[in-house]
């Protein structure tokens, strides 16, 4: 596994690069509060016959420069570009959390562009259950995220302990998430703008919601796997309801055991055994 940095649209893009350069391509996409360090465990096991890229997304970590925005829209234009800047070909774009809303507009957007796409643990704005999960007392830090500037003056300089809290009650065993991980993770958003950027992921909700609640007009048949952790809350069959009903037509789900919110960090062998599973039964 190589790391560098590459150029999208102004911004400095670093990048996780593993495997052949002219392999079919995997693009990993990290949440929040993370970075590409959650895919540390899987690069090189995936790399052997594809090329996979894990960027630390717009403004986090080992990234540069200001996004405009957090609307994954422009995210996911960014990561087009990513991917051409790359040479990728023949792409599957998998996404955890935030990473997995940008997957999706990608797919909403650029479906004919991806072989396959893996969504994880994540709601889409706009789509059901969305509405049902921003009711969730339990998810009350959507909102609180959505605030300017409030969060980035209560959180500076607090990182590692309010990304603890999160790591600890999401995950299914707190050791899974171990102190060297939580310490990278922390220090991907100390500066004041990776703080803000992650912050604007979710306070482009609303904007994201009102684009992603009108289904495509044409069925989208790009090969879709939905992963959630073990543990998590919530029935994986009404995601997936939503994400058909959405226009994506040919989309399937599965359980990450002995995990809970971050699978590839409590359970990256169970993983990435299922993405090489997803690889082949879609034939790329």
């Amino acid at each position: 596994m190589r790391q560098r940095t590459v150029e999208v649209e102004g911004l400095a893009i670093a990048i996780r690069d593993a495997g052949p350069a002219d392999a079919p391509g995997l693009l990993l996409l990290h949440g929040w509060p993370q970075s590409s360090h959650a895919f540390e465990a899987i690069v090189d096991e995936l790399a052997g016959d594809q090329r996979v890229i894990a960027p630390d997304l717009p403004g986090i970590g080992g990234s540069h420069g200001a996004p405009e925005t957090g609307e994954k829209a422009y995210l996911a234009r960014l990561m087009k570009g990513l991917i051409a800047v790359c040479g990728l070909r023949q792409v599957i774009v998998a996404g955890h959390d935030v990473g997995g809303q940008i997957v999706f507009a990608l797919l909403r957007d650029e479906p004919e562009n991806l072989t396959g796409a893996v969504i994880m643990d994540v709601v889409i704005p706009g789509v059901a259950p969305w509405q049902d999960v921003i009711r969730n007392p339990r998810i009350w830090h959507f909102a609180f995220h959505a605030i300017p500037a409030l969060p980035e003056i209560l959180v500076s300089g607090h990182e590692r302990a309010y990304f603890d809290f999160f790591f600890d009650i999401l995950s299914k065993e707190k050791s899974a998430i171990p102190a060297e991980a939580r310490d990278i993770y922390a220090k991907a958003y100390s500066r004041p703008e990776s703080l803000k950027a992650g912050f604007d992921w979710y306070r482009a909700f609303a904007a994201d919601a009102k684009v992603n609640s009108h289904p495509s007009a044409t069925p989208i048949a790009t090969p879709v796997l939905y992963l959630r952790g073990s543990a998590e809350s919530g029935d994986i069959a009404d995601y997936l309801d939503g994400l058909k009903a959405a226009g994506l037509s040919n989309v399937e789900g599965d359980i990450i055991p002995g995990s809970g919110h971050f699978v590839a960090d409590e359970n990256p062998g169970a993983l990435a055994a299922r993405l090489a599973r997803f690889r082949q039964e879609i034939g790329a």
